[in-house]
C-alpha cells in the first residue's frame, strides 16, 4: 500500500488523495461507532433515539452522558462503550497520522541515501 524505501517520494496530488482516503476511513470507523452507541443506548438504555443519539455523541467527544441510562444493562452498556470509544479515539488517530509519519520518515529515508 505505502511505496518502500527505495522508491520516491509520491507526488503530493497522490499523497493527498491519500489522505481523503484515510480520512474517509476514519469517518467511518467513528459513524461505525455513533451507530453502536446509538443502538445500545436506545435499546438497553432505554433511551428515546434523540436522547440516545445525544448520549452516543456526548461520549465520544468526551463529555460524558447525556442521560444516565435506568437499567442495568444500559449502565454496563454504557462502561463499555466509554472504554471502547477510548480505544476507536486512539485507533482513529493512527489511522489519519499513519500517512503523514509514513511520509515524514520516508523522506528522512530519501535524504540519508543522498548522503
Amino acid at each position: 500500500m505505502y511505496e518502500s524505501r527505495n522508491d520516491p517520494l509520491l507526488p503530493t496530488a497522490h499523497f493527498r488523495r491519500r489522505l481523503a482516503w484515510h480520512a474517509g476511513y476514519a469517518l467511518l470507523l467513528v459513524a461505525a461507532t455513533l451507530c453502536i452507541g446509538v443502538f445500545g443506548h436506545r435499546f438497553l438504555g432505554g433511551h428515546d433515539w434523540h436522547d440516545a443519539l445525544m448520549n452516543a455523541a456526548f461520549i465520544i467527544g468526551g463529555i460524558g452522558t447525556y442521560a444516565m441510562p435506568e437499567s442495568s444493562g444500559g449502565k454496563i452498556f454504557s462502561a463499555v462503550y466509554g472504554f471502547f470509544v477510548g480505544l476507536v479515539v486512539m485507533a482513529t488517530l493512527g489511522v489519519v497520522l499513519a500517512p503523514i509519519a509514513h511520509r515524514i520518515m520516508h523522506k528522512f529515508h530519501l535524504d540519508e541515501a543522498d548522503d
